[in-house]
């Protein structure tokens, strides 16, 4: 498993605190792999979701650390959704 996938999923249990998530989505990060948020947190996983969730290492490490929007980036086409458009939105309010 790359530092990448390790560290973002370290950072995505911590923003969630603990909890889980009503529902699943897949962050599919260029070159590196696959991590699956569902009830029992996020882990690095290429399973089947309700939504995913694509981008650049890059653009996922700036959303994580609070420097890129993830409306923003989904609107100039550096982060695409393919799924249920609602999960993706459900996501964005855990997160922040």
């Amino acid at each position: 498993m790359s530092e990448i996938l390790t560290a973002a999923v370290a950072a995505l249990n911590d923003k969630m605190g603990g909890a889980g998530f009503d529902g699943s989505a897949k962050f599919q990060i260029e070159g590196e792999g696959a991590i699956v948020i569902d009830g029992s947190g996020a882990h690095v996983s290429d399973d089947d979701a309700d939504v995913t969730l694509s981008a650049s290492a890059e653009t996922f490490q700036a959303i994580l650390e609070g420097e890129e929007n993830p409306t923003a980036a989904f609107m100039t086409g550096k982060l695409t959704v393919d799924g249920d458009m609602g999960m993706a939105m459900k996501l964005a309010g855990v997160l922040a």
